[in-house]
């Protein structure tokens, strides 16, 4: 938790920025509640909901807020601990005292919440919430507002009925610039994953369980702060961009594809990827593909600077990575038309990065393209291109992943090959000899300064191919 005055700061400037649209009625918030793994009293581990805790502040279930848009009065609605509570979990501070550690004296019972929310309905109040990621909090706010489970979801203007698109724009624009004091807790992160895929690399040997490595990484997460940030990607199968098995064993002379990230205790994320060659060499091939996507993530590093378009780094990125697969006889012909047609999607299908922060994929649950996109640019049809989840013009505070790559996806290829997307660019006879290459991606976490970019962490993981050889030597 950060000091009062970072809350009281959150809130008042986020009444200011519906005030500017005009917004009227009650903000309502909503925490994460318990959820039963397989049974009431075994739990999921608590993640408090991204948006409230950004707010409010308060890392546990079961509570609520409102925000009066037309009084600028607040409200923070939880139930102090009973008996019952005490017996299995001690003594426990009052909601009074969590509600001034956030600078909001008014505090009532949970149920409050449900008659506060009723009285603004019925008097026609506009009820501003954003949309639920939890399917408690979907029906409850159903149950509150008369609407139904389908429209809480959707995001509109809020006399639309449904999630508010004016509360959705005003939290966006305050979540996307960072703090300093955010900033920090994003080293913290940032730091947990470096440690996290250095005990990767280290295990890395033929012979080796997946699992293993998978269990050693995470345990350095607990250790360190909340939990992993996702579900760890870490596999032989690189060219299965999020692939969560870890059934496998190190194999002589394949990929190991890493994409883990940790929270800090205080739920900022960090999201990092390196490969790695399972016999501890690269093959001739495997270099000229991993050198191709490490460059690719150094170039896009050096253009990350405020006032340009992510977009613009992104096509960026994949130009110079054509370039370099035409150069190798993968593609023929024009890449400036390769690059408009989207031929980079057959090679890497996803976009060059994502918004970072308290989610590893900041704000997802309030909707994509109002956190990447906004009213700046539409968002492309292309694979790949279609997939870029990050295309603002970039501003001081922007974190961004940077994590180009290229894969090799036998499916995909001969789908492209069988409906000829690829519109006569591609060597299909090159690839076959690359079915069973798997895939290679980069990831670094990046910060937009004032006058340009630096990379989250007090250690950057090593990167370059040769330093990956020398190291993987050593251990």
């Amino acid at each position: 938790m950060f000091s009062a005055e970072v809350y009281v700061n959150r809130r008042r400037a986020l009444a200011q920025k519906m005030a500017a649209q005009d917004a009227h009625g009650i903000a309502v918030f909503l925490g994460n509640v318990d959820a039963a793994a397989n049974y009431r009293g075994n739990d999921y581990k608590f993640r408090q909901d991204s948006s409230f805790l950004y707010f409010w502040g308060i890392d546990e279930p079961w509570f609520a807020a409102v925000l009066d848009l037309d009084s600028a009065d607040e409200c923070l609605y939880g139930n102090d601990v009973d008996i019952d509570d005490i017996i299995w979990m001690g003594p426990q501070p009052s909601v009074a005292s969590k509600g001034a550690l956030i600078g909001c004296p008014a505090t009532a019972p949970l149920a409050e919440f449900d008659k506060a929310v009723a009285a603004a309905v019925a008097a026609g109040r506009p009820v501003h919430f954003l949309p639920p990621a939890r399917y408690y909090n979907q029906m409850k706010l159903a149950e509150l507002t008369g609407l139904s489970n389908a429209s809480v979801r959707k995001v509109g203007p809020v006399a639309a009925g449904g999630a508010s698109e004016e509360l959705v724009k005003a939290v966006v624009a305050l979540r996307l610039i960072k703090e300093q004091c955010e900033i920090e807790e994003l080293d913290k992160a940032a730091e947990i994953g470096y440690w996290m895929h250095t005990e990767a690399r280290k295990g890395c040997k033929p012979g080796v369980l997946e699992q293993e490595i998978v269990g050693r990484m995470e345990g350095i997460t607990y250790s360190q702060g909340w939990g992993p940030s996702f579900t760890t990607i870490l596999s032989q199968n690189g060219e299965t961009l999020h692939n969560h098995s870890h059934h496998q064993i190190i194999t002589p002379g394949r990929l190991l594809v890493v994409d883990a990230g940790a929270e800090s205790n205080t739920h900022y994320a960090s999201d990092f990827t390196r490969t790695y060659p399972c016999s501890g060499k690269f093959t001739t091939k495997q270099r000229e593909i991993y050198d191709i996507v490490e460059q690719a993530n150094e170039l896009a590093f050096s253009l990350t600077r405020p006032g340009t378009s992510y977009w613009d780094v992104h096509c960026a990125t994949v130009r110079y990575m054509l370039e370099q697969l035409k150069a190798l006889d993968f593609v023929r012909g024009d890449v400036d038309e390769m690059v408009a047609c989207g031929i980079s999607g057959l090679f890497m299908p996803h976009g060059l990065g994502h918004n970072m922060g308290m989610d590893v994929h900041d704000m997802e649950d309030l909707g994509e393209n109002y956190v990447g996109y906004g009213d700046e640019r539409q968002r492309s049809p292309l694979l790949g291109m279609g997939n870029l989840r990050m295309a603002r013009d970039l501003k001081p505070g922007h974190v961004i992943s940077d994590e180009p790559g290229i894969y090799f996806i036998p499916a995909l290829i001969e789908q492209w090959k069988r409906e000829g997307t690829d519109k006569g660019f591609v060597n299909y006879e090159k690839l076959v000899d690359y079915y069973d290459f798997g895939g290679i991606r980069l990831e670094d976490d990046v910060l937009v300064t004032e006058d340009g970019a630096r990379r989250l962490g007090p250690y950057r993981l090593p990167i370059k191919s040769s330093d990956i050889e020398d190291i993987m030597a050593k251990e």
